[in-house]
Parts: C-alpha cells; structure tokens; sequence
C-alpha cells in the first residue's frame, strides 16, 4: 500500500482551505439513518471485546441483549490491538466482535483509535506526542498524549481509519463511526507555532493588518516578522488569544477531516461523528461538528444529582451545533471515577436521566462502560455487568428502558424537537468574557443557564444555536453574554427583528468585535442604532444592587451596566435602586418596539425570582405559550414533533410524586390507553402521543 504523507505545507494547505472555506464541508454526506432493522430509538453501551478473551463475548452479548441494548461502540482504544506493528493490521478479531454482536441483533458504531496510540508508534515516532504548554514533552501510559498538528501523526490516523473503512465500511451490522474520542489535548511544540503563524498569515494577509486589528501598539507588541508571533493561551493581547483558539478549532476540524475524507468514499449508510463534552469549550464546536452527519456527546453528572437546565442546556446546545437530533454516547451507569465524591446517582435517576436526554432530541442512550476493565485508570467507574461478570444491581433499571425504548421507539421515530425560542452562544464570546470576567464569579454558562431556566420552564422547549444560524422561525431570541459581536452576526439580529422578530440582549452583549478588540459604538455595538439606547458604563459589583420596575422588585448580582434611552420609543422596563451613585434610578432594562417586532437589553444580573418575571414578559410578548399547558412545579415536559403529531415525554424531578392534568385525551405509549391525567413518582416518566 502506497504511503500517505502530509508535508508541513500541506497540511497548512489544508488548514487554509478550512479558514477561506474552500475545503467546506464535505461535498456527499453519509446516510444518516441507521441501518436497515435498527431501532429509531436506541440504547448502546461502549464494550472492550480487546480486553476479554473471545469465548466470553457471547455471554456478555446475551446480557446485553436481555437488557434491550442494540448497539455497541468499540475500538476507539484499541489501536495497539488493531495494529501490533508499525504497518501491520490485525482486523479479524473486531470482525469477529461486529459479528458476534450482529447474532444477538445488536449493532456496532467503531470508534477510530486515535485518542490513545500504541506505544511503538510514539517510540518510533517521537515527534507525534504532544508538548505540553510547559514544554514537557507527555509520555506513553494514558491518552491524549499525541500531537494532532503534527503530520506523521496525521498520516498514522489517516492509514488507520482507512483499513478499518475498508474492512466495514459495507458490513450491514455497522451503523456509524467515531472519529477518535472526546478532542481536547493540543500541543505547544515549535513546528506547531509554526503552524499557527501561517495560519494567521493566511487570515490576515499582512503584518500591518494583524497590527491594526490587534492594535499591537499597545505595551508595543508590534511584529514585524510572522515568526515573532507566540502562542498565548491565558493572559495576553485579546486577538492573539482568540486568534489561537480558532486556530484550535480549524486544527481539529483538519484532524477530524483527515479521517474522515478515507472513512466516506469507503462506506455506505454509515454515519459520521464524534463525542463531545457538553459545556467543554477547548476548541468552537460550530466549526468542527460542520463535516459530520450527528452531533454526539458523552453526558456525566459526577459529583451530585442530574441538573435538569444545566445538563437540559447542555443537550440543547449539542442538537444545536448541526440543528437536528443527535446521540448520547456516553453517559453515566450509576456513578464515575473521577469526580470528587462518586456517589451514585439515586435509584430510578439513571433511567429519568435517560428520558431527559431522549426528551431534549437524542436518537440514542449509550452508557459508559458494559463492564468494569480489571485494572486501567477506571477501575471504579459505574458500569452495568461488574468484573466477574454478573450484573450490578443497575442493570435491571437499564434493562427496563430497554423495554420501554422498544415500546416508544416507533411513535418516536421521525420526531424532533421544534422551538418557538432560541438562546444565542457563542465560543468567541466565552471564550472573551473568561479571559477578561472583570469579576471573578462573573460565569458566561451560569450567566446562560439563568435566563435558559425560566424560558424553558415557560415555553417547554429551547434551542440554542449560534448568532449566525437562520432565525426567522423564532418568535424569541435570547442573546445573553453575547460578548463578540461580528458585522455579519450584527446584520442577522437587525434582519430578524425588522422582520418581526423579538430580540433579549443581556449583559456583555455587543462589547466585543471580530478580533476581540473593543467595538468602536458602545454596547450593543451594531445594535445600539436599533434599541435607540446604549450602555453607559459597566460595574463589576461586591455586593448585589436592587432594581425595580415592570418585572417587581429584585437585585442584580456580580454585574451591572447603566443604560441610557436616547429614542424617544426606547422605554425604560427596570431601574437600579441606590447603590454606587453612579447607578443610583440609572435605566437596568431597556426596550424599543420595531414595526412588528421588538428589541430589549437587560443590563442586570438579575436574581432568579426577578428573571422569571423577566421570562414571563418576554414570552407574553413575543406570543410564546407552553407546548402543553401548565404543569406543576418540578415536572419537565419534552415535546417531539413528527408528521403525524407531537409525542410529550414528562419526567417528575421534584422530590414528591406529581399529578399532571392533561389538555386533551393522549395515548399512554408506555402503559398503553387513552389518558387525560397521569401521575408521576418521584423520578417518574410518561410518554404521551398527541395525534393531529
């Protein structure tokens, strides 16, 4: 087999074409239906057949079958199984585990090995692992210790992935791929700086441009060679330090393309994705998910119990990335090994968990791991069989799922979730307040999850999305902490507010441009000509601040900005009680009707009780109603809309049992009948379908 290489230069040219948006993503995506008899609704497990002698598959395939799970993901860190010696693959034992698998009707999705490789391959090839930003060159015996930038290491993954597409790319047990596992580690090596400083050379073009829009004159960080470019990643000039994490970002996304551009011409009805992590912000998962078929997560708790909007926004975020439903592919048996306190999550938890994610659009429920691996770095991980085999006491409420995604998995199929309401994030925007917070307690995600609370607990069903994606169909639009601000992403929140739409700026919003520099209008920037107002100043406070006015009386807490209504048709909803002087009866919350639509910046961090009351005026005012009507408190209700009609998926959090009362007669998919109420144990679930 001829040898693939990738020269410094092309993989730089590479890099380029995903900057300009050449390269795009790819031209024909993969099926992304599963194959041919599997299950719409799906739950999986992740199974190390490497690690078990082979005439013990098949009892574990028959627990795993007992239980109700249809797919397993292998391989992703099997490379020194896959292959012993440099160039030599031995693929036949996985051979055997899809097929083996295929007996008892379950599918595989193959993870590409390579977040952890082999030790001769490191050994070998020393320049493929990482260089820690200390300078420590990481070392064999974990993972991720390799250098994504570096191209042997990109040719060693390219050839992996290949044979392996090659062997089952058209294998029909195989339903899908994961390209290597969970990204994060990057390297900080000199051919890697080198990298970088041509890739700011491609955005910029020249050194006075990168000067200017950094404005380098600044403690005189002037260039004038590219080369003089470092990498900073924590304290330094703010376009330098977003300039690296793009960088970051557009890396992975060339590792990731790297593989899969041999994975597609090589398969057939296979999808293609990669596990995430929820609120990691490591790299601007916009641009990485764009080439992939589904957007896919690995959902923990750790230490404690299931947040409902915490962890509810985090599913919101990842369907967010490619705007459809996506998959679960790892998520927590009972307990993990590395929090804190590894408490197991309470009885009857693992399986709400399970119908909260199916709830906020995940197609699949995959726990991490089947069985505990007899030594390793986790060995104390929740799993659903332990070493000896035989299965913990979990087992019997995964089995139950099982059962009950068999039931719901046909009036779930060719459903999503539909909003009426969208929260804008963004990655430049964290990224920009955790650099520069002002206030050390000032979190841009608890800063989200504040308003995502009592939005969700009014309208029943969030999106969140990026300020560049289409949002004619909202009848809300929520950007809270939307610190950078582009020209682009400007004109898209003008367009949909003269459009009608009703646009919620919160604090930070529109401070930031494109290059992290400050913007030349102040806040909102671009914005500040629509609202007819603009912040005056902002306060990072010691203590919380009151404020009163069309939303009650309440505080606003680590954050304040003093607005100003310059329009005569800005109205002013909230004003600051005394504090500072400076914010003394100053305007907190501003709004300003446009034709048909509305914009409004809110300039207070404000408490839970006085955001609510927020929440309930902007959803009176922009017509959003709840998908299915009131609710007691504690209950979470998840619509799913299909052609045929909407499916509700109600999960009781609250510490006491629950009765809901429902508008119309619904068929009960898990209990079977026509109901008009239902009642809810603690942690417990009902699957309603709503016929047209």
């Amino acid at each position: 087999m001829q040898a693939f290489n990738i020269s410094r230069a092309s993989s730089i040219f590479l890099l380029v074409l995903l900057l300009t948006g050449l390269a795009g993503p790819s031209a024909v995506l993969a099926q992304t239906t599963p194959a041919t008899g599997a299950p719409p609704l799906i739950l999986g497990t992740a199974w190390y057949p490497e690690q078990w002698p082979e005439s013990r598959w098949d009892a574990d395939l028959e627990l795993m079958q007992k239980a109700g799970i249809h797919m397993v993901r292998v391989g992703e860190f099997a490379w020194s199984r896959m292959e012993p010696q440099d160039g030599q693959y031995d693929l036949d034992w996985l051979d055997h585990a899809v097929a083996a698998a295929g007996r008892h009707g379950i599918y595989t999705v193959i993870g590409t090995p390579g977040a952890a490789p082999p030790a001769w391959l490191t050994q070998k090839y020393p320049e493929t692992l990482r260089t820690e930003e200390n300078g420590r060159k990481d070392q064999h015996g974990n993972r991720e210790q390799f250098n994504w930038a570096n191209p042997k290491y990109l040719e060693k993954t390219r050839l992996m992935a290949q044979e392996l597409a090659k062997r089952f790319g058209h294998n029909p047990w195989v339903i899908g791929w994961q390209i290597d596992n969970e990204y994060g580690n990057v390297s900080f090596d000199d051919a890697t700086k080198a990298q970088f400083q041509d890739w700011l050379k491609a955005r910029y073009g020249t050194l006075d441009n990168l000067n200017t829009r950094w404005t380098t004159s600044y403690w005189s960080e002037t260039y004038s060679n590219w080369n003089q470019v470092p990498i900073q990643t924590s304290y330094g000039n703010p376009g330098l330090l977003l300039s690296w994490k793009r960088f970051v970002s557009d890396t992975w996304r060339a590792y990731q393309k790297n593989q899969l551009d041999v994975i597609r011409p090589n398969s057939e009805h296979q999808f293609i994705t990669t596990n995430m992590m929820g609120w990691f912000d490591g790299f601007d998962h916009y641009t990485v998910s764009q080439d992939l078929d589904l957007a896919s997560w690995d959902d923990y708790v750790g230490t404690g119990h299931l947040d409902q909007y915490r962890n509810g926004a985090a599913h919101d975020l990842t369907r967010g990335f490619l705007r459809k439903n996506f998959w679960v592919m790892e998520t927590q048996p009972g307990s993990v090994n590395w929090a804190k306190v590894n408490n197991v999550l309470d009885k009857g938890e693992v399986r709400a968990m399970a119908w909260h994610d199916v709830g906020h659009g995940a197609d699949a429920v995959s726990y991490w791991q089947w069985r505990s691996a007899l030594n390793g770095q986790e060995e104390y991980h929740g799993t659903l069989v332990g070493a000896d085999g035989t299965p913990v006491p979990l087992y019997s409420e995964a089995q139950q799922l099982g059962q009950e995604f068999a039931k719901a998995g046909p009036v779930l199929a060719g459903t999503s979730v539909k909003s009426d309401v969208a929260i804008l994030h963004s990655y430049d925007s964290r990224w920009a307040i955790n650099w520069q917070r002002h206030n050390a307690n000032y979190d841009p995600v608890e800063e989200l999850v504040s308003y995502y609370k009592p939005l969700r607990d009014i309208a029943q069903s969030v999106d969140i999305v990026s300020p560049s994606a289409p949002l004619s169909q909202y009848k809300l639009v929520v950007a809270p902490g939307l610190n950078v601000l582009s020209d682009a992403e400007g004109k898209n929140l003008i367009a949909y507010v003269e459009q009608g739409g009703n646009l919620v700026l919160g604090q930070r919003t529109g401070m930031k441009d494109i290059d992290n520099g400050l913007q030349t209008e102040r806040q909102p920037g671009p914005l500040v000509a629509l609202l007819g107002g603009r912040v005056e100043q902002y306060y990072a406070l010691t203590d919380p601040v009151a404020v009163s006015g069309a939303w009650g009386a309440g505080t606003s807490k680590e954050w304040a900005e003093q607005l100003s209504a310059k329009d005569a048709d800005t109205k002013v909803l909230m004003r600051y009680g005394k504090s500072n002087g400076w914010l003394d009866d100053q305007p907190a919350a501003i709004t300003r009707k446009v034709g048909k639509g509305s914009i409004t910046y809110i300039g207070a961090w404000l408490d839970p009780a006085s955001m609510a009351k927020a929440a309930k005026w902007m959803t009176d005012a922009s017509g959003v109603k709840p998908k299915l009507g009131a609710v007691p408190e504690g209950v979470d209700v998840y619509p799913r809309e299909g052609d045929h009609g909407t499916v509700y998926i109600l999960v009781n959090f609250a510490k006491t049992p629950q009765t809901v009362t429902l508008p119309a007669a619904m068929q009960d998919v898990l209990k079977g009948g026509s109901v008009r109420s239902v009642e809810l144990p603690v942690y417990g679930v009902a699957v309603l379908s709503a016929a047209r």
